[in-house]
């Protein structure tokens, strides 16, 4: 789950954490009266779920109310990587000294946490890694211990050309940043950039906010705080009817049981040329209704051209999945071609339950990707 900036920044201000004064508004009306209430040069600033809004114009300055009505109109309607800005954040402009990046992400690799700052702040630290990865320095969390307090001293003693009443500021922000971290489930926590003003504070100027779906149920007041008006339409659809489903940008649709089976299945498609459509698990169960659902969510995307299904019958037996598949497509309007690999228990009964069928059957998962591929580049 993902928030917006202004909804991440006063969690980030609950927290202690020292920001920009601002507020969000819907309207140019009400832009111009929070600007006026600031009472000083103010920045509008696009809230959407995407990245990039300064290059795309969702970003501008402005002088007085006015110049900050007229901003908050540019800007309330504009498309942003499609999507639709319909609140800005409208807070005072900050006279930046330096900048630095500072953001604690889940490190599935290490089994932990990894905490990164890099004194270069308010670029893309994709683009900081590549370019300067000497530049960004680390820090690997204990998920039982968590941060310790000479990881974060270290991290502020590496910083040159700052004076001791800043470097305790970012030791104080930065300890912040991970109880926000831990008390809200987050996958990742991000403030770039983390400003040193002018004027000596040291600021949050900018906040992102990424939570673990799977902790969501005791995050109440964060799923309130969700805006679906900016999900892919195709995913809530999925997410109503109980599927774990993924738009992508393909026209192979994909469905498995069992999410590391699916994404194999992703690159065993993209391996023999073709382009997945989606991810879509299944989960434990394949009975006619859940194919249905399934078949008919993959379906719903007109860039489909073929469906390709993985099974593995484990505790799922392999002619029950057949059955179940059969039943479904039988009473639907299906035009594209769709290949079933079927494997482990009762899958050779299975696939001859397919025989005869409008199913293309394949006994490994490349040889599905590839006939699967192969229809699709034929239609």
């Amino acid at each position: 789950m993902v928030i917006h900036e202004y909804q991440a920044k006063e969690i980030f201000r609950k927290a202690g954490m020292t920001l920009p004064n601002g507020e969000v508004a819907s309207t140019h009306e009400e832009a111009a009266e929070i600007a006026r209430r600031i009472g000083k040069k103010v920045a509008v600033k696009a809230q959407v779920l995407t990245g990039g809004r300064g290059k795309a114009g969702g970003i501008k300055l402005a002088d007085h109310p006015d110049d900050a009505r007229a901003r908050a109109s540019e800007i309330i309607g504009m498309k942003i990587k499609g999507l639709t800005v319909e609140k800005v954040l409208v807070e005072e402009a900050i006279d930046i000294d330096r900048e630095f990046y500072l953001g604690i992400v889940l490190d599935r690799s290490n089994n932990s946490h990894l905490l990164m700052f890099s004194p270069v702040g308010g670029v893309d630290i994709e683009e900081v890694a590549e370019k300067t990865p000497d530049q960004i320095y680390k820090y690997q969390i204990h998920p039982l211990l968590g941060l310790q307090s000479w990881q974060v001293r270290d991290l502020a003693h590496r910083i040159e050309g700052i004076g001791d009443e800043t470097r305790k500021a970012i030791v104080k922000l930065v300890s912040e940043l991970w109880e926000v971290y831990k008390k809200y489930d987050c996958t990742l926590a991000e403030v770039n950039p983390l400003a040193v003003l002018k004027d000596g504070r040291v600021v949050a100027a900018d906040a992102k906010f990424n939570v673990d779906d799977n902790a969501l149920y005791r995050q109440p007041d964060l799923v309130a705080l969700q805006d679906f008006a900016e999900e892919d339409p195709l995913e809530a659809e999925a997410r109503a009817k109980g599927l774990a489903y993924v738009h992508l940008e393909g026209d192979v649709g994909i469905i498995g049981n069992g999410a590391g089976l699916v994404m194999t299945t992703l690159d065993m498609v993209s391996r023999e040329g073709g382009r997945p459509a989606n991810f879509l698990d299944v989960g434990g169960g394949a009975s006619a209704t859940v194919v249905r659902k399934s078949l008919e969510m993959v379906l719903a995307d007109k860039n489909v051209k073929g469906v390709l299904f993985n099974i593995f019958g484990g505790i799922t037996r392999g002619d029950e999945v057949a059955k179940g598949v059969l039943e479904a497509t039988d009473s639907m309007d299906i035009k594209v071609p769709i290949v079933i690999r079927l494997s482990g228990t009762r899958a050779e009964e299975g696939r001859a339950l397919l025989t005869g069928s409008r199913l293309e059957p394949a006994e490994t998962m490349t040889e599905g990707a590839q006939k699967i591929v192969a229809l699709v580049k034929g239609a």
